[in-house]
């Protein structure tokens, strides 16, 4: 896309992190945005803090009365990105079924909500755009990583049927698959995490992005090349090696 300013963009998963870099990137090119999450104080610090025009409406995903009636409030827009993420590490042999829930309801059947609330109307006005957020994790499972691995290899599938199904329509989906980003949630791990990103550059990546016609994301690039290639080593080999 040429030309931001003026554009209404709807982030959900706004108040901290990568959402709340994203968001600040957006306002300073002039897009009019409306944030969500659930902490209406940090949004509205944020709007606060942004060049552009913000509206706050918070959202529980988890819960499709709220999306419904956060999406009613968002009003029109052109454009909705799904960045609300839940993570714990969590192996199979420590299995916590709460925990695991709710990694799935929030990273991926709220992102189904949430597109489920803002995709008939752009289908209807043939126009818009959805950018969908989910993990190097989802090209193959991983050590420690139940739940949220597994959350996220269901959004990109979900990403890639959509664009299968709208690619012939004006309406425009995106996936960006990051790997290890400064945050809350990565802020719970105690292993090294490789080509480590401050969400400020996580952001820039992702707004490349969406200004890009491309589907599809992976970064840091060396990783994205590394995981993405592991998907054709057999699985003798791959389990040997991880």
């Amino acid at each position: 896309m040429d030309d931001w300013a003026g554009k209404r963009y709807w982030i959900i998963g706004a108040s901290e992190g990568l959402g709340r870099a994203l968001a600040q990137k957006l306002s300073k090119s002039g897009v009019k945005l409306v944030l969500s999450a659930r902490s209406e104080d940090r949004l509205k610090e944020l709007a606060a803090e942004l060049p552009a025009h913000a509206d706050v409406v918070t959202i529980d995903v988890t819960d499709i009365k709220s999306v419904e009636k956060a999406a009613k409030e968002a009003g029109a827009i052109d454009g909705m990105v799904y960045l609300a993420g839940a993570y714990w590490p969590m192996a199979a042999t420590e299995w916590d079924n709460e925990k695991a829930e709710l990694m799935g309801d929030t990273n991926f059947l709220g992102a189904m909500r949430c597109v489920g609330a803002v995709l008939p109307t752009m289908v209807q006005k043939n126009q818009g755009h959805i950018i969908l957020t989910s993990s190097l994790t989802a090209y193959r499972g991983l050590p420690g990583s139940i739940g949220y691995g597994a959350s996220k290899a269901a959004l990109l599938s979900l990403a890639e049927g959509m664009r299968a199904d709208l690619k012939e329509t004006n309406v425009n989906v995106q996936i960006v698959n990051p790997g290890f980003i400064k945050t809350r949630l990565t802020d719970k791990n105690d292993f090294n995490m490789p080509m480590m990103m401050e969400p400020e550059d996580a952001a820039a990546e992702i707004f490349e992005h969406m200004n890009s016609d491309d589907f599809k994301k992976s970064f840091p690039a060396p990783m994205g090349i590394m995981l993405r290639a592991s998907q054709f080593l057999p699985d003798w080999l791959y389990y040997k090696l991880v």
